[in-house]
């Protein structure tokens, strides 16, 4: 009886070490995907300009801190994106309300028209708010007004850019809340603003401190944006590393502002980290198609047709200017600057610019395949909710969306050229500098998917005589299908659209679409823009297209953060 007893007490434990030893052999694979692609060329990076002649020079932190022009791009970096989230948010959650309470005609259309933005490259988005607000672009024909080197143009870029963040993330969250706690409160007498101030509103406070903190990031590390419509009076700390890297060639001030930059995104992503728990433990959601309706009222059909309209002048208008400039060519209206990018006769490239179409599809297709095997690893291994090491493990894989992607790419250069990893001259660079910002994305497609996957079915699966990888393949992947394609074309358009780190990599014979477009902006003369205009309208389509697809096969239960 005695032996009994302590068989059935044995048996748990052996379960959890089993548990642990799986879950730590499929970190192993990322986990040492990321130290080697991500910790060792930043690490690198740092150690390059702070460590020299055999001494760590830490006092020079001190002195780069001290100049008045370093701190000048602090502040900025900081300023434009606590501007920037504040007016996201201030423009976002009437279209997140929409699309999570109202059930219209074109929802999928328009859900897939405000994500396009996210995923096109940021170099593009400055492009298209050139083509709007910059030189000879609309408002200059119009009204003779010209804000490319402004922060407002800066700023509603930012919007541009972030709106489906908040959307997606508070969006998915109300379209789940169930709306009988708020009529609930309506019937004992509150009126409805004071039942959302007191119901809705505490329940979504979660979800919006994480878009909120999401939206910082991106606007805190803002690169192509910035870089475009800046101008040189305006520098966020990742155009300021790029400019001390690759043009001033100087290495210990750009390890200093990488630090700094590190810090501050560690600390936001342990503060999205903590929003994000408060969110997943605190609600009982409900069925989102259960709670979408047609909107009532002349109230809600006005709501409705001003988040429309937002959308068709926030969104619609610069991807619509980007497109007349493309076909605005020097004899009229046509297809002159698409045809110009046959040849290499203009000198900006050694082959045709239309070569970077080819490259980025190849490219970002490897990419994608890395990202997804390296993020359905990672999301396996979190599956099952632990603590410090499964957070800690978690905040890795998103460090890569806020670490500087110029010193990665840098970083790059200076380590992999060298046996056994001398990758320095092969085309393997791109898509795994690509594959590092897909992973978070499949992360976090996959992981809230793979949560709700009942355990039982895999011990009944494991009690049966399937193994770990059998009952993976018969149990898991027939649930989480619709969820690994969505990741997938998440990291194929992120893939497609990076920027920072190609910059460095990407070899001249070999140029990527958002190289390309930014090489040609640098460029003097008609020809140039509007050849990167046509670069950045092919770029568009061609994320307009896979987001669409995704829209056909989302459903409200397969998608996670994103």
């Amino acid at each position: 009886m005695d032996l009994a007893r302590t068989e059935v007490k044995e048996r748990p434990v052996k379960g959890r070490s089993r548990g642990s030893a799986a879950r730590l052999g499929l970190m192993a694979v990322p986990v040492a995907f990321f130290a080697l692609f991500f910790a060792y060329p930043v690490t690198a990076i740092v150690a390059r300009g702070l460590h020299v002649d055999g001494v760590w020079q830490f006092g020079r932190i001190t002195d780069v801190l001290g100049q008045s022009d370093i701190r000048h791009v602090l502040w900025f970096t900081t300023w434009q994106a606590l501007a920037s989230t504040g007016l996201t948010l201030l423009i976002a959650l009437p279209g997140a309300y929409v699309f999570a309470r109202f059930d219209f005609p074109g929802k999928q259309v328009l859900r897939a028209v405000v994500t396009v933005p996210f995923v096109l490259p940021t170099v593009v988005v400055g492009t298209a708010f050139l083509a709007l607000i910059g030189r000879g672009g609309l408002f200059d024909e119009l009204w003779g007004v010209r804000l490319d080197t402004t922060v407002w143009a800066i700023l509603l870029a930012h919007v541009f850019f972030n709106y489906a963040v908040v959307v997606r993330t508070v969006g998915g969250l109300w379209s789940q809340l169930d709306p009988r706690q708020e009529e609930a409160a309506r019937m004992l007498g509150a009126s409805r603003l004071r039942a959302w101030r007191t119901v809705t509103l505490p329940a979504l406070g979660p979800a919006v401190a994480a878009a909120a903190l999401m939206v910082f990031l991106f606007t805190f590390t803002s690169f192509g944006v910035v870089q475009i419509l800046g101008g040189p009076a305006y520098s966020t700390l990742e155009v300021e590393i790029y400019r001390q890297t690759a043009q001033l060639l100087d290495l210990p001030t750009a390890a200093v502002l990488t630090i700094v930059q590190f810090a501050a995104v560690g600390l936001i992503l342990a503060i999205h980290a903590w929003t994000v728990r408060r969110r997943e433990s605190a609600l009982k959601l409900v069925d989102a198609a259960a709670v979408a309706r047609r909107p009532r009222g002349a109230g809600q059909w006005t709501l409705l047709g001003l988040v429309m309209a937002t959308v068709a002048v926030l969104i619609l208008l610069p991807l619509g200017v980007l497109v007349q400039r493309s076909f605005d060519g020097p004899d009229g209206f046509g297809f002159a600057y698409y045809e110009e990018l046959t040849s290499a006769d203009g000198g900006a490239f050694l082959v045709p610019p239309i070569e970077a179409v080819r490259n980025s599809l190849q490219y970002a297709v490897v990419a994608t395949a890395i990202a997804v095997v390296i993020g359905g690893l990672a999301a396996a291994a979190m599956t099952r909710r632990a603590g410090r090491l499964v957070r800690g493990f978690d905040a890795l894989l998103m460090l890569p969306l806020g670490v500087s992607a110029v010193t990665v790419g840098f970083g790059f250069l200076i380590t992999l050229d060298k046996p056994p990893l001398d990758l320095r001259s092969t085309w393997i660079l791109v898509p795994l500098a690509q594959a590092l910002v897909g992973v978070p994305f499949v992360v976090r497609t996959m992981l809230p998917v793979l949560r709700a996957v009942d355990g039982r079915l895999r011990e009944a699966a494991a009690v049966l005589g399937a193994s770990p990888l059998r009952a993976w393949r018969e149990v898991d992947l027939p649930m989480v299908r619709r969820a690994l394609l969505i990741a997938a074309g998440f990291a194929f358009a992120v893939s497609l659209g990076e920027f920072g780190a190609t910059v460095f990599i990407a070899r001249p014979d070999n140029p990527t679409l958002p190289v390309a477009v930014a090489r040609l902006l640098g460029r003097a003369g008609d020809l140039n823009y509007g050849q990167a205009m046509a670069l950045s309208t092919i770029l568009m389509v061609v994320c307009a297209v896979s987001l669409l697809l995704l829209e056909r096969i989302r459903t409200d239960r397969t998608t996670g953060e994103f």
